[in-house]
């Protein structure tokens, strides 16, 4: 039996930058183990696969990594809902909400600085764990002098768990270089696998930061636009108060070090305990198919 697939580029403003990803639209019926071997194949940081009709308004969906099925992420979130607009939608319509294993996750259609941008609205964020400096300035490869000791390094999730990285500048970004062994040391006992690291040095003026997200857990080494880890990053922003009044309107680029740029928007407002999430970008399309 063959089924479709799409392949868009998320957080991208022109084809061949932002994050690719692949999205089987017909997928009801295919075994676990068949869609962690199609994710294999793709070999993107992740495939979705849209499993069945909505129901209660609400799409079905599942992703997974090249290694494992995860319960969210957010360009994956983001390119589904495009392509279930334009492809599998009943009529035209600015809202799509997914259905996924972390609960359900609305995806609406706004224009954004004259462009139209995907924005989803994230899980309420849990804040975890402070960890040391040095710590993770041995995973990054870096002096502990290069990370910004005015921040606290910490543990997020809006969904998926990410260690959230303050560094100096954008020379200390650009220098990362992983040390695998120190990575495990520190997530190994941790849920929170992805390590993001964050300057407010961006290269593009128009933007406020600059950011890399390392995942090696689930065989993404780096990744070149990461909406979940970026939702992870604006509720940190909120809670920390970085910008002096409790909210984070901002414009952040990844991927340029991959040679794949990719940009983000950032919309969080702090209101005591609470702190509400969105992240939005562009979807463009690249290629349709079907699996034989």
């Amino acid at each position: 039996m063959s089924r479709q697939f799409h392949i868009v580029d998320v957080f991208a403003q022109e084809q061949y930058a932002g994050n690719q990803l692949a999205v089987v639209t017909d997928a009801a019926g295919l075994s676990t183990a068949e869609m962690q071997a199609i994710a294999a194949e793709f070999d993107y940081s992740e495939t979705t696969f849209v499993v069945g009709p909505p129901a209660d308004g609400a799409w079905p969906v599942r992703i997974f990594t090249p290694a494992e099925e995860i319960p969210f992420a957010g360009h994956p979130t983001l390119g589904t809902a495009w392509v279930i607009r334009e492809h599998l939608a009943d009529g035209p319509t600015d809202s799509v909400a997914l259905d996924l294993d972390v609960g359900e996750v609305p995806v609406e259609v706004r224009e954004t600085d004259g462009e139209e941008v995907l924005w989803m609205t994230q899980q309420p964020p849990t804040f975890g764990d402070q960890l040391p400096h040095a710590d993770l300035a041995e995973v990054l490869g870096l002096d502990v002098e290069q990370l910004d000791a005015d921040w606290p390094v910490g543990i997020v999730s809006t969904g998926l768990p990410t260690i959230v990285v303050p560094l100096s500048d954008r020379a200390a970004l650009e220098a990362i270089d992983v040390n695998r062994a120190a990575y495990d040391a520190v997530t190994g006992d941790r849920e929170a696998k992805n390590v993001l690291a964050f300057c407010a040095d961006p290269r593009e003026p128009d933007n406020d930061l600059a950011v890399r997200v390392f995942a090696h857990y689930y065989d993404v080494p780096e990744d070149p636009a990461t909406g979940s880890s970026n939702g992870c990053l604006a509720a940190y922003l909120a809670r920390q108060d970085f910008s002096g009044d409790g909210r984070v309107d901002a414009r952040v680029e990844q991927g340029y070090e991959m040679g794949r740029p990719s940009l983000l928007w950032h919309d969080a407002v702090a209101e005591g305990n609470d702190v509400t999430v969105r992240i939005g970008g562009r979807v463009i399309p690249v290629a349709d198919g079907e699996l034989v």
